[in-house]
C-alpha cells in the first residue's frame, strides 16, 4: 500500500491543484457558487478515489512482488500480472533470467572442462615423476637425494592442485568407512619419512589403541599430509618433534592433535590462517608458503563433517586439532 501511494503521489498533487483552481474559478464567477463548488469537488474526488482503487486492485500483486524479495532465482518472475506495465516488466525479468541461465550454464560447462583438463594433466604428470623415482631409488649420493626431495615436492604440489580442483565435486569422490586412527597416522608419517629425515625432525605418535573413526581415508590422508608439511616447514631447529596425539575427549569425541615445536603463529595472524592465500608474517620469512594448506584442511574437514581448531604460541609451536 505504501509503495502504491508513493507512486500515485504526483497524481494526487496535480488533482488537488486542479481542484483548487476550479474552486477559485467558481468563486471569481460571482461568489455565490459555494454549494456548486463543493458539489464539483465531491464528484471529482469520487472519480479520483475510483481511479486509485482500480489502479491498486489491478496492480496489487505487482506491488507485493516489488516489496517481497524472492528467495531464489526461480521465484524472481513472480505471478502473472493483469496490468500492461506489470506484465511488461515481468516479461523483461523473465527474458533477463533466461539470458542469465544461458550464461551460467555456459560458464559452468567451461569450468567443468577446465577441471577435467587439470585432473588429466595432473595424472599425466604423475607418471613421469613415478618413473624418475624408480630410476633413482637405488642410487646413493647427494645429487640423487636432492633429486628425490624435489620429486617429493613436485608430487605434493600436484596433489594440492588435484585436490583443490576436486573440492567443488567432493561428493563424486567420497567414500566413508571405519578407519583405525593409529594406522592412518603411521601410514601418512611413513610416506613423509623423506621429509622428516631431510629436516632432521622426528614424529612422536601417541594415539590410544582401539580408536576408530568414520571418514574418507584418501581425503583424511591428504589433510594429515598438509598438517605435517606445515609443521615441518615452520620448524627450523633440528632435533625437534612433531607430536601426534589421538584420544577421546570428555564429550566422547575422538580428537587428533598435531603439534609442532616450530616458530608459532603471531596472534594477529591466527584468525585468518584458514583464509585462502593468506600467508601472514611467517609467509614473508618462509618463501615456500602458499597460504593454501590450512585453507584446504578447513574445507576438506568441513565436507567430511570434522571440525578443526588451531592454537599457537610464538616461539613454542602450533597445535591443530581435528575433532571427529
Amino acid at each position: 500500500m505504501k509503495l502504491f501511494l508513493r507512486e500515485q503521489t504526483p497524481l494526487i498533487v496535480i488533482y488537488l491543484a486542479q481542484l483548487l483552481m476550479i474552486t477559485l474559478v467558481y468563486r471569481l464567477d460571482g461568489g455565490s457558487g459555494m454549494n456548486v463548488s463543493l458539489y464539483a469537488g465531491l464528484l471529482s474526488t469520487c472519480l479520483l478515489l475510483a481511479y486509485l482503487a482500480y489502479r491498486f486492485i489491478s496492480n496489487r500483486s505487482f506491488y507485493e512482488r516489488l516489496l517481497n524479495l524472492p528467495a531464489s532465482l526461480e521465484e524472481s518472475n513472480g505471478p502473472a500480472q493483469t496490468s500492461p506495465l506489470a506484465e511488461s516488466l515481468r516479461g523483461l525479468l523473465a527474458h533477463q533470467f533466461r539470458l542469465y541461465q544461458n550464461d551460467l550454464h555456459s560458464y559452468r560447462h567451461k569450468l567443468e572442462e577446465h577441471i577435467h583438463f587439470i585432473n588429466q594433466w595432473v595424472h599425466g604428470m604423475k607418471t613421469p615423476l613415478s618413473v624418475i623415482h624408480l630410476i633413482i631409488q637405488d642410487k646413493d649420493g647427494p645429487p640423487f637425494t636432492a633429486l628425490g626431495d624435489e620429486l617429493d615436492r613436485l608430487k605434493k604440489g600436484l596433489d594440492t592442485v588435484l585436490y583443490t580442483a576436486r573440492l567443488d565435486t567432493f561428493e563424486h569422490d567420497f567414500y566413508v568407512e571405519r578407519l583405525d586412527l593409529a594406522a592412518i597416522v603411521r601410514g601418512v608419517t611413513s610416506e613423509q619419512k623423506r621429509l622428516f629425515i631431510r629436516k632432521r625432525i622426528f614424529p612422536a605418535i601417541a594415539v590410544d589403541s582401539g580408536i576408530f573413526i568414520t571418514s574418507d581415508e584418501k581425503w583424511l590422508s591428504f589433510v594429515l599430509t598438509q598438517l605435517i608439511t606445515n609443521a615441518l616447514r615452520y620448524t627450523v631447529e633440528e632435533g625437534r618433534f612433531v607430536h601426534f596425539h589421538g584420544y577421546a575427549d570428555d564429550g566422547g569425541r575422538t580428537v587428533l592433535e598435531v603439534r609442532d615445536e616450530g616458530v608459532g603463529i603471531p596472534p594477529g595472524d591466527l584468525p585468518r590462517v584458514f583464509d585462502p592465500y593468506f600467508t601472514g608474517v611467517n609467509g614473508r620469512s618462509f618463501q615456500e608458503s602458499t597460504g593454501m594448506g590450512l585453507y584446504l584442511v578447513k574445507q576438506i574437514c568441513g565436507k567430511l563433517g570434522h571440525r578443526v581448531e588451531i592454537s599457537s604460541e610464538v616461539g613454542k609451536g602450533t597445535a591443530v586439532k581435528v575433532l571427529f
